[in-house]
């Protein structure tokens, strides 16, 4: 019987078993915080430019109706009352009642989004364009003839009187046309409602 030590080849597979190829992954970068919610300035802005508008108006009725127009800054403003059935700059009359209920759409749309809002560009925009609809939607709502079909004041005509200039307005139209403008142009430079940026998403997406 031979007493040699038997010698044993390694077993290759239990050790590849045993010792496993470990990767290491790089770690992600930290996710960016995101801004605060913005609700509070939209309903701050919505508030201060609705009760400008209603003051503005509840003072020229007081003090302009039944007058001549009043030339403010040499002529490029003109101050007189008129009641406009229509939408803003006077367009649409006759369909009173449909742009109440536009109005009323637009104001539940804005309270809706602005509970997701992160920006503040956006906030002040829908702000503006909240008090504009707000501000002639209750001239529609409490000024005769009442019942959603009551007239808007409108007491700013531009360069001539009678809207013979540009147009006839009030402060709720501009607070309309100065937000949507705001909110366009935050639009066009990728800055999303949310207090992303279109920009930062394709970069991410592309890496």
């Amino acid at each position: 019987m031979s007493t040699e030590p038997s010698h044993s080849e390694p077993d290759t597979e239990a050790a590849a078993e045993v010792a496993p190829e470990t990767v290491q992954e790089a770690p992600e970068a930290p996710a960016k915080p995101l801004p605060k919610r913005r609700v509070g300035w939209v309903f701050a802005v919505a508030v201060v430019f609705w009760a400008i508008d209603l003051v503005t108006k509840n003072l020229v009725v007081a003090n302009l109706e039944g007058k001549e127009p009043v030339k403010v800054l040499g002529g490029l403003i003109y101050l007189q009352v008129i009641r406009n059935p229509g939408a803003a700059f006077s367009m649409a009359t006759g369909m009173t009642w449909v742009l109440a209920l536009v109005a009323l759409a637009v104001v539940v749309a804005i309270v809706w989004l602005s509970r997701r809002l992160r920006s503040i560009g956006w906030a002040i925009g829908l702000g503006l364009v909240l008090a504009g609809a707000t501000g002639n939607l209750t001239d529609r709502i409490f000024r005769a003839p009442g019942g959603l079909q009551g007239h808007v004041v409108d007491f700013i005509s531009a360069f001539a009187p009678n809207g013979k200039g540009f147009a006839i307005f009030n402060i709720a139209d501009s607070a309309i046309c100065v937000g949507g403008a705001l909110i366009v142009l935050l639009s066009l430079l990728g800055k999303d409602y949310d207090g992303t940026s279109t920009k930062d998403k394709k970069n991410k997406e592309q890496a």
